[in-house]
Order: C-alpha cells, then structure tokens, then sequence
C-alpha cells in the first residue's frame, strides 16, 4: 500500500496535536502556514510547502486547522481538487457555508470530516453509551460547562469574522448535546458583554438554552476568563431512572447514579487516559476513509452545531428565544456522510 500523504494548512496550537496524531499514524506529513510551518515541520518531519494551492496538489488528504473565517474557502478550495478534507470546528462560520461545503464534498465524491474532538473523550462517550443504553431512563435535562483561560488572540473573539465564545468553544458542547439529545426546536441564549468584536477581553460569558425536538432541555455556559485560569469542563445528563455526571475539576472517573441492573455494573466501556482524543479522532477518520463507512462525525454534525451557534448569537441580538427552521433542526445529527463510498482502496 502507498503511505498516505497529508497536508496540514495552519501551524497554531491545534496544529500540534492532529500533526503528533499524523505523526503516529505513520503519514507522509506536508505543512503550510504563513507563520510557524518552519517550526512544525522541523518538530513532526513534515515537508514545508510554500502556499495552500502548491500544497493541495501533493495531498490525498487535507487537514485544515486555521483561524474560523478561512475554514470553508480552504475546505472548498481541496474539494474542488478532489482532496478528503478534515476541518477543526466550526466547520464555517455560517450553516449556510458549511452546508455549501458539505454539498460541494458531496458532488466531488470526498469525504468531509468536521473535527468535533469530544466526541472521541472516553468520558463523553461513555455517558452517550449510558443513555442509549437505557441506564438514566427518559432523558429531561442536561448540563454543560466549559471555560478556561481567554485567548490572546484576537481572531477568537471576532463574532462577525466567525470567531466568538459560542462558535468557538461552547460548540464542542453544543454538538455534543446534539449527540445526546438530538436536534434543537429552539435557542435562547445571553452573553455579558453581549457582543464581542475584534478585542480580548477577559472574561466574556455566555449560557443557551437548548429545547430539543423531544423535550429535552440543555443548559450550556461557556467562559473565556483571566490568563492563567485552569481549563474546566463538566457534563451532567439526567433522566427519570437517574443521572451521569462528569467533571473535570475532580477527577477522571464517570460518576453514575443510575440505578444499574445486577451483573450489568460494567456497562460502560473502559477508558483510555493514555490516549489522544485527538488521535483517536483523526484515526476514525482515515479507517472510514479506508473501510469506506461513516465516521463517528459526519458533515452534517457540523452544519447542526454552526446552525444552533448562529441562533445563539440571533437571541441574544433579539433578546428572544429563536426557533431554528424544521428542516435544519430535523437533520440526524447521526446520519452518514453523504459523501462516503460503499467501497474505497485502502489509499488513494
């Protein structure tokens, strides 16, 4: 088999970990930047690239781990030359543009993988394999917290170039509430200060509201606060026949207080804290390309949790809760990409 070969457009700090995923993967690594590819290339092995075009022609696979704003006309532009892309969220900065991209990677033939990273923590599977298992009952109710130290960037915090708190880190649980609970009826969101633009401040807050289609409610908050804070994340579902919590500030261990069948005490898989996320991310994504089958992402993952961002940001421009559209809030957020093959050689 020829070895893989993988370009890498962005040499931020995300840039690092899907590269020591490639790296371990065993690729052939090409990497393009206009700041830091030197640095990158040197560390993981890559080749430096001069520029994006002359980078995508080398390339069976494109990883795009750039500012929000750039995601979809570099995603568009590797489609376009017949490349798999994988992008970090948000898959655009608009639902509009990531169903163009999705659309776009559908016509071409490619796969299209929005790099939503949580999805791959053990924690936060194993309480999505909880709830389908039945162990909290009907699910009613979830929460979730994120919030670590504010960027220094000030692309981040940008909310009309694509960036801001809710697009860029309340999406990991946004979309995981989607993976929980299923599509969203309607948003209503605040934010203080309520818009941020072109600036770092620190801190900036923001909590949503989700009501699902089923009736579920989520309640979500996410802060970017003063340099030097600890990042912390916490996950709690709940449901008529108990709850599942995780928090990050205690320890490493899923709390359960479901009541669990005799001799079914072991229902949750096992975790791997050694592990990368990021690389068992980026290795479901190129077994599905191998094996020709649906990643645990699909595009349309990435389209529904831009789409609830998006409606976030309107409530709280409108002060109201917003209704997001039946045939947007109807998508499976589990659905196949519609881009995977039946078949496909294990490497192009």
């Amino acid at each position: 088999m020829s070895t893989l070969t993988v370009g890498l457009i962005g040499a931020g700090g995300i840039s690092r970990v899907h590269a020591d995923a490639w790296r371990a993967l065993g690729v052939r690594g090409y990497v393009t930047s206009l700041d830091g590819a030197e640095e990158i290339a040197a560390e993981y092995g890559f080749e430096l690239v001069a520029d994006v075009d002359a980078l995508i022609e080398l390339v069976d696979l494109v990883d795009i781990v750039t500012p929000s704003s750039t995601h979809a006309d570099f995603a568009l532009r590797a489609i376009a030359r017949g490349r798999d892309v994988i992008c970090e969220k948000p898959l655009a900065a608009t639902a509009e543009a990531a169903a163009e991209v999705t659309a776009a990677a559908a016509r071409a033939g490619v796969r299209l993988f929005p790099a939503h990273v949580v999805r791959y923590m053990g924690e936060y599977a194993q309480i999505k394999a909880g709830i389908e298992a039945g162990h909290v009952g009907e699910l009613a109710v979830q929460r979730f917290s994120r919030a670590g130290s504010a960027p220094q960037t000030g692309w981040f915090f940008s909310e009309r170039a694509g960036g801001g708190v809710i697009r860029d880190l309340m999406i990991h649980d946004i979309d995981q509430a989607l993976w929980f609970a299923g599509p969203v009826a309607s948003v209503y969101a605040v934010q203080n200060p309520p818009t941020v633009d072109d600036r770092v401040p620190a801190p900036v807050t923001a909590h949503v509201v989700l009501t699902h289609r089923n009736g579920v409610l989520s309640h979500l908050h996410a802060s970017w606060v003063q340099p030097g804070m600890p990042f912390r994340t916490s996950v709690e579902v709940a449901g008529s026949a108990g709850r599942l919590r995780y928090d990050s500030a205690e320890d490493h261990t899923l709390r359960t207080d479901a009541v669990v069948p005799e001799g079914d005490a072991d229902y949750l898989p096992p975790m791997s804290p050694e592990e990368s996320p990021y690389y068992a991310e980026i290795a479901d994504f190129v077994a599905a390309i191998r094996e020709g089958r649906a990643a645990r992402v699909a595009p349309a993952d990435g389209i529904a949790a831009v789409a609830v961002a998006e409606a976030a940001y309107a409530s709280i421009a409108s002060g109201s809760a917003v209704a997001l559209p039946g045939e947007t809030a109807a998508a499976d957020p589990t659905a196949p990409d519609p881009a995977a093959p039946a078949t496909e050689e294990a490497t192009r």
